[in-house]
């Protein structure tokens, strides 16, 4: 679903990671590790196409990709109905209620607002979740929901990379430790956005 190349990511000015490769495929959730600083939202804005990658190559196909990071995308004055009703209605998909449906998104708690932004996941429909440490503000009992959404998603077909320091205990969870892939001071290259990965590669041996 994602293949990465010699990827190299910049925040601002500074560059934050040089010389990343790696796959995604169906069924797969991929755990980012590395310190504060080391680029792991970076990565995951470039996946997603919000930011350009400095250099390498990103194979992945249109709308295949959903971020959900610190910015939660909530609208305060709306019920949380109406905030997940906007939501499918630009994402064309469908969505349960819950038994918040009624209360404005702005009387939630952070646990409810964070629940609130990571619903928006069900409704978009696509397949591969980018998530920027998705269980901040959620109490045990939510994180062990939410791992369990994230493994049937996984599991019917779709994949997850995700950024987290908390061991969310997913089946078969691989580990990318970005932290040996930190940019080299002075490090850049030429943007450069390949979706079309396979075919610019094929034969290649990649």
């Amino acid at each position: 679903m994602i293949r990465a190349e010699g990827l190299a990511c910049r925040r601002g000015d500074l560059a934050v990671i040089e010389g990343l490769s790696f796959t995604l495929d169906a069924g797969e959730c991929l755990i980012l590790r590395g310190p504060n600083g080391s680029g792991k939202t970076t990565l995951l804005r470039v996946l997603a196409g919000l930011a350009p990658p400095e250099a390498g190559r990103i194979g992945a196909g249109e709308e295949t990709v959903v971020y959900a990071g610190h910015a939660d995308g909530i609208k305060a004055q709306l019920t949380v109905a109406e905030n997940l009703g906007f939501w499918a209605r630009v994402y064309g998909g469908p969505f349960a209620l819950t038994d918040l449906a009624d209360r404005q998104a702005q009387h939630l708690s952070a646990g409810q607002k964070r629940r609130l932004g990571l619903a928006r996941l069900l409704v978009c429909g696509r397949p591969v979740w980018a998530l920027d440490e998705p269980t901040v503000s959620l109490d045990a009992a939510t994180v062990a929901r939410f791992a369990e959404v994230v493994g049937a998603h996984c599991a019917g077909g779709g994949a997850a990379i995700i950024a987290t320091h908390v061991d969310l205990g997913i089946p078969g969870a691989r580990l990318l430790d970005i932290a040996p892939y930190r940019a080299r001071p002075g490090a850049g290259g030429s943007p450069f956005l390949d979706t079309g990965f396979d075919a610019a590669f094929a034969g290649s041996g990649a």
